[in-house]
């Protein structure tokens, strides 16, 4: 049930690509440097979590989720 919510469908991601606002980068990342952005969709906010695969010339989605305003400032960008 959980999932079902926080499904985030890979139209919404693609179609919010000029929104995105980076908010966190992981330059040392374990595998790829990863960026967390935030965006919005059809009037959602969400943020989506990349992998930079530099050398291969591609960008992986990681995750993409809601965030929980009880760990987030009020605008969504800021961890409390």
């Amino acid at each position: 049930m959980r999932l079902a919510k926080r499904y985030i469908p890979r139209s919404s991601i693609l179609d919010s690509v000029k929104n995105f606002e980076l908010i966190e980068s992981y330059p040392d990342d374990k595998y790829l440097p990863s960026y967390l952005v935030y965006t919005k969709a059809e009037g959602s906010a969400f943020h989506v979590l990349f992998a930079a695969d530099v050398s291969g010339h591609n960008v992986r989605v990681v995750t993409a989720y809601r965030p929980n305003p009880e760990e987030w400032s009020a605008d969504l960008r800021k961890r409390r």
